[in-house]
């Protein structure tokens, strides 16, 4: 990574160079983040851990920064919070450098960039086509190389459509994981933080700074002890049936249908499902009652303040003034109803794969038909806050020389098995979203890879973390089990190194382990070659007696292969 200072001098460099003054409503001055930079490699030099040291932070302009105006694209909305969001207070300090606040549809109402009085964001790969919205220039400083970060707001998919439109990663986290506190709201209950980058590693990194309840966001919420950390092996998808697919065109249902391909070739197994109940549930987020919540959210301001109000985004917000109560209530029941039908889709899948959006239009396109262009584009993003669910939105090549995207689903919090997906589907490592969440068990026989109890391990959402070995402290026996285990014990001496593997698991699926652990395991503490400790599975002193004992071989694999020989 390069120097603070270095990397602040290149992005104004690139600022300069690509000539976008849309992407943002207020850029600080080179002099002013150069001063923040110099002051961070001091800290650095000092030995602070900052894991984000030096990341250029662009924040879309309806989410506070301290000491620059929050518009939301309106301004006379204009305010300057004297703190910052969560969200972006906690990026700060992991080291990020906020470079300035981006340009977007109107109070985050819309999916293509182009609402703002403060100008059009125009493509990143072409500047005659959109670039997405509601979060266009955060998307845009991200993919123009301006910016490392950028954080983004989604309720309709306004962290995903612009990331698939300019060819970067759009994380979109579990409704309420990032704080929405200090956010203009779109539609309080279903407004998520998101983050873009260029690579999955970086967006990652950014939600774990992120991530953590908030006191004064109602809708934060913690990880639940019982939360999925990884896929059924290489994972099971669901896909959609060719009928779920017809919004697409042509060419995109090919590139669409190459990405299920790449999948298949990481090892996951996918299958077709109807997502008609899906797409049914995103149109109630505009066309139904329940677009009342963006009146509730700004309703009043935009009532009072028709000068500088974008007339699409005010047509759409001022008409939900009148929506009876009645038609709120029926329609919140019927959510319910299309989350039970999610949830019944999800059952025995580890994710669903869709393509992000539908189409790429010309800034043409959308001028002579704002409302059509917008609802297409969210065919397959309105739905996922609605139903709560979780998103990570990747590159997935081209069509016809601009970007394709596809976007991995998940239930609430199991943000890191989109993740993990994801990062298979891109040949890369996003790493651990929640480093400090699970416990690291040591599974050394009938629990490993491709043996006959792994999947008691999968089954609850377990995730690899690493092949290991024991401190030389320990000696393994061949139990007359069935299926056959090994028993492990630590010895004052005589001891040796034991192969393992190390995984990690929510608590709750420890607690089951333990619950149903069959004598004569036991489950304890293990140290490892590196000196730390976790859990791992052992046996009782006395089962171990008249057993095989194996140690020589150096661990289970290594034992069968032998007997196998």
């Amino acid at each position: 990574m390069p120097h603070p200072t270095d990397r602040v001098r290149a992005a104004y460099r690139r600022v300069a160079e690509a000539d976008r003054p849309e992407v943002w409503i207020t850029l600080r001055p080179e002099s002013e983040v150069g001063a923040e930079a110099a002051l961070l490699e001091e800290r650095l030099a000092a030995g602070e851990d900052l894991p984000l040291a030096g990341l250029l932070l662009a924040v879309k302009d309806n989410i506070d920064a301290a000491g620059l105006p929050t518009t939301a694209a309106h301004p006379a909305y204009a305010r300057t919070p004297a703190a910052s969001a969560p969200a972006v207070r906690r990026l700060v300090a992991a080291g990020a450098l906020v470079l300035g606040k981006t340009n977007l549809d109107q109070f985050a109402t819309g999916l293509v960039g182009t609402r703002s009085p403060y100008g059009a964001v125009r493509g990143a790969a072409d500047p005659e086509r959109i670039s997405g919205g509601s979060s266009s220039g955060s998307a845009v400083a991200v993919a123009l190389g301006i910016a490392d970060i950028a954080l983004g707001t989604d309720t309709a998919g306004s962290g995903r459509v612009p990331a698939a439109l300019n060819g970067i990663v759009g994380i979109k986290p579990t409704p309420g994981l990032v704080p929405a506190s200090g956010v203009v709201p779109a539609a309080r209950p279903y407004d998520c933080v998101t983050v873009f980058a260029r690579d999955l590693g970086t967006a990652r990194a950014a939600v774990a700074a992120m991530s953590g309840p908030d006191a004064a966001d109602p809708y934060s919420r913690p990880l639940p002890a019982d939360v999925r950390l990884g896929p059924r092996g290489a994972g099971r998808v669901a896909v959609p049936a060719p009928a779920g697919l017809e919004p697409l065109p042509e060419a995109e249902r090919e590139a669409f249908a190459a990405a299920v391909a790449a999948l298949e070739r990481t090892g996951a197994q996918t299958a077709e499902v109807d997502v008609s109940p899906l797409l049914e549930a995103a149109r109630l987020l505009y066309d139904g009652a329940l677009v009342a919540e963006r009146y509730a959210a700004v309703g009043d301001f935009l009532a009072a303040h028709p000068r500088g109000a974008d007339p699409t985004v005010s047509a759409v917000i001022l008409a939900a003034r009148d929506v009876p109560a009645h038609r709120l209530a029926a329609d919140q029941h019927r959510l319910a109803a299309y989350r039970a039908a999610a949830g019944r889709l999800l059952d025995g899948f580890d994710a669903l794969l869709l393509p992000t959006t539908v189409g790429h239009p010309s800034l043409a396109e959308v001028a002579a038909d704002p409302v059509g262009a917008n609802a297409r584009l969210g065919t397959y993003t309105n739905f996922v806050n609605l139903l709560d669910l979780a998103a990570v939105a990747v590159p997935a090549g081209e069509v016809r020389g601009l970007p394709f995207g596809v976007s991995l689903i998940t239930r609430a919090f199991e943000d890191q098995v989109a993740l993990d997906l994801a990062g298979a589907l891109t040949g890369s490592d996003p790493g651990e979203l929640h480093p400090g969440a699970g416990v690291e068990l040591a599974v050394f026989g009938a629990h490993l890879r491709g043996q006959p109890l792994h999947h008691q391990l999968t089954g609850p959402g377990a995730r690899f973390v690493e092949e290991a070995r024991t401190a030389p402290e320990y000696r393994m026996a061949a139990l007359p089990t069935t299926p056959p285990k090994p028993g492990l014990r630590r010895v004052a001496s005589g001891g040796a190194a034991l192969a393992c593997e190390v995984w990690k698991l929510s608590p709750a699926a420890l607690g089951a382990f333990l619950a149903a652990l069959p004598a004569p395991m036991s489950l304890g503490a293990v140290t490892l070659a590196d000196g730390r400790t976790v859990v791992g599975f052992g046996c009782e002193e006395a089962a171990a007696e008249g057993a095989r004992d194996i140690t020589g071989y150096g661990g289970w694999r290594a034992y069968l292969e032998a007997v196998r020989a």
